[in-house]
């Protein structure tokens, strides 16, 4: 939905902040608003459409006191010629009326028949970069409770654990204190859209969400709508979003216990003793972890894996290969990592 007319962005924000107030919004992010956390810069991924500008338009609303240290940011991809530069100018413009700063970026490599995964990279990296120059620690997002649903049936087509499912989180914290904020959790993107139509609000949609190029988009086109379909007596969507937060529930408690049991041996080290007959979810956790504290240097195919952790929970004495980075070293009830000579 797009309209040229001069909008009253004021009283649009105030009319959608009716329609949601802040009890709508997901707990977690607003018990992260009242912590010491918040008191910085809050930056907000701002693209157009209508779940970032809903998102925008009642942070606005529902924390005045914080609308001089909001920051817009919004990434242009140089994928779609004109129209992309036209969301560019309206994000500039809603931004404008409402006083609120505008930082917009591009993608000098873009490339025809980029990737999803390409994209999405060149976004987030323009992000990062701008959270250090405003020298903020939040990133709000606008993902609402369809894209639970999606992101749990993607993700259920790779095979993931209770880490993956679990996502998308409402508050997700990532290494330097930063923090993804994600309140529209709660809330439909039906319910968005006509919450901003109610409010007079027009918004940007992007062309390229209505091709099949991309795996989201045709869940989002096909899977999504033939879910519900198959359980009409029943909300789909709420059900994935009530999964999500059982899920993620479930996977702080095993890295609570995890954490607890500390069979950490310095940076390169696990005490596989620690772990002997512990749940083999715990294992696997466990192993993750430790793979991932490997610098980045450590890969493993799904089979490596599995031996690998059958090794561990054995408790046998092991050297296997993680390709040309070097070795994981089982000797002595410990783990460790030997680089490549």
């Amino acid at each position: 939905m797009t309209n040229k007319r001069s909008v009253p962005w004021a009283e649009v924000a105030a009319k959608l902040a009716a329609t949601f107030p802040r009890g709508r919004l997901h707990p977690a992010v607003l018990a992260w608003t009242e912590s010491r956390t918040a008191r910085g810069p809050w930056a907000v991924a701002f693209s157009g459409g209508a779940d970032s500008l809903a998102l925008l338009l009642l942070l606005w609303a529902h924390w005045p006191e914080r609308r001089h240290r909001l920051r817009a940011l919004h990434f242009n991809h140089k994928l779609r010629g004109r129209a992309a530069d036209a969301d560019e100018a309206f994000c500039r413009g809603v931004c404008s009326a409402l006083g609120v700063r505008f930082r917009a970026g591009a993608w000098r490599r873009a490339h025809r028949g980029a990737s999803e995964a390409e994209a999405r990279a060149a976004r987030m990296d323009f992000f990062a970069k701008e959270l250090r120059r405003a020298r903020s620690r939040a990133l709000w997002l606008g993902h609402q409770m369809d894209d639970i649903a999606e992101t749990l049936l993607m993700r259920l087509s790779r095979g993931s654990g209770s880490g993956g499912l679990g996502a998308p989180r409402p508050v997700q914290i990532w290494p330097r204190a930063h923090v993804r904020l994600r309140p529209l959790l709660t809330v439909k993107k039906n319910e968005l859209s006509a919450g901003l139509r109610a409010a007079g609000a027009p918004w940007r949609e992007d062309a390229s969400n209505a091709r099949g190029n991309f795996f989201r988009n045709r869940i989002r086109q096909k899977v999504l709508p033939a879910w519900r379909a198959a359980a009409p007596e029943r909300d789909a969507v709420a059900g994935a979003a009530l999964t999500r937060e059982l899920l993620a529930e479930d996977d702080a408690a095993l890295e609570a216990w995890l954490d607890e049991l500390r069979p950490w041996v310095g940076r390169r080290g696990l005490d596989i003793r620690r772990l002997a007959g512990k749940p083999r979810a715990l294992v696997r956790r466990a192993l993750h972890r430790w793979l991932l504290a490997q610098a980045g240097s450590a890969t493993l195919a799904r089979s490596g894996f599995e031996a690998l952790l059958a090794a561990v929970q054995r408790g046998e004495s092991t050297r296997q290969s993680l390709g040309k980075s070097g070795f994981a070293v089982i000797r002595q009830g410990r783990l460790g990592y030997v680089r490549a000579h």
